[in-house]
């Protein structure tokens, strides 16, 4: 491959449709069961060929974004190196449109992308999503390394299953301007025995589909209320408009989600939401 050659991807919001907690490890990670669904708002990625690592970062959530050997893409790609054997470096390029520390997995997203664009640019075997060094990545990146098709996540994110195939939907993504940390969240749990998501029936229509997901959880959304009012509000206000089916919160938060039949309402009900809240992130999104 030629050295100028540059690898590009996108990096899609992941969203934890449902997230039960059913119990915690001796090591102190939580174990989960969640529906894991992607989105088509994403982080653009770049790569090129150069003899170290190295990575640069702009776009609308780029502030905060560290560009030293704490970022993820970083580590993921330092990782393949070092499983494969490869002596080459590469510049990176993250183009950062979803927020990040907002419940959507965007870090473990550009991981996830940064691990299969590596692979194609050094000419090496990918890491498959139950890989050691994948799982050690953190709980969100072997769901990203296995997307972008609905899967059920359990265990400590390191067991993948597949699910029927859903029916065609739309998202609402909402941010409000709240940052919800992940560890005060768990430690609000009433209960860290939750019971697991119940099987999804195969051939569900959205009615259906919606139906299923309502009756499911996500346990971390009463104690990231608790931190963050802000969450309760933006839930709230989504329940309330006639096109959202279904209404909740993605993984520990802040960003919530509500369920639409299709893309032309997404849209319409996000516009409604960007009216009422200038200062809230809102974004339209297929289910890929």
């Amino acid at each position: 491959m030629s050295p100028v050659a540059t690898i590009k991807a996108s990096a899609p919001a992941k969203v934890n449709l449902t997230l039960h907690v059913t119990g915690q490890r001796e090591d102190g990670y939580h174990l989960l069961d969640s529906l894991v669904v992607f989105a088509n708002v994403a982080d653009q990625l770049g790569a090129t060929v150069a003899p170290d690592l190295s990575i640069t970062v702009n776009g609308p959530f780029s502030a905060g974004v560290p560009t030293d050997q704490t970022n993820l893409m970083i580590r993921a790609a330092e990782a393949l190196r070092q499983v494969r054997g490869v002596k080459q470096g590469a510049s990176l390029t993250l183009e950062k449109h979803l927020p990040h520390a907002a419940g959507i997995g965007s870090g473990s997203s550009d991981a996830a992308a940064t691990l299969a664009m590596l692979a194609e640019l050094w000419s090496v075997a990918p890491l498959p999503a139950t890989a050691p060094e994948v799982v050690a990545l953190g709980a969100d990146v072997p769901v990203c390394v296995g997307g972008p098709a609905p899967v059920r996540m359990s265990g400590i994110g390191d067991v993948l299953s597949p699910v029927p195939a859903l029916p065609r939907c739309a998202l609402v993504l909402v941010r409000p301007p709240v940052d919800v940390p992940t560890g005060p969240v768990f430690e609000g749990l009433a209960t860290k025995e939750g019971s697991s998501m119940t099987a999804m029936p195969e051939g569900l229509d959205f009615d259906g589909f919606a139906r299923w997901l309502a009756a499911q959880r996500n346990d971390l959304q009463a104690p990231a209320e608790a931190i963050a009012p802000l969450i309760s509000q933006a839930i709230t206000k989504l329940q309330s408009l006639p096109d959202v089916a279904v209404a909740g919160m993605s993984g520990s938060g802040a960003t919530c989600f509500a369920l639409i039949k299709d893309m032309a309402t997404a849209r319409r009900v996000a516009r409604i939401m960007q009216v009422a809240h200038m200062d809230w992130w809102v974004a339209p999104a297929e289910v890929l």
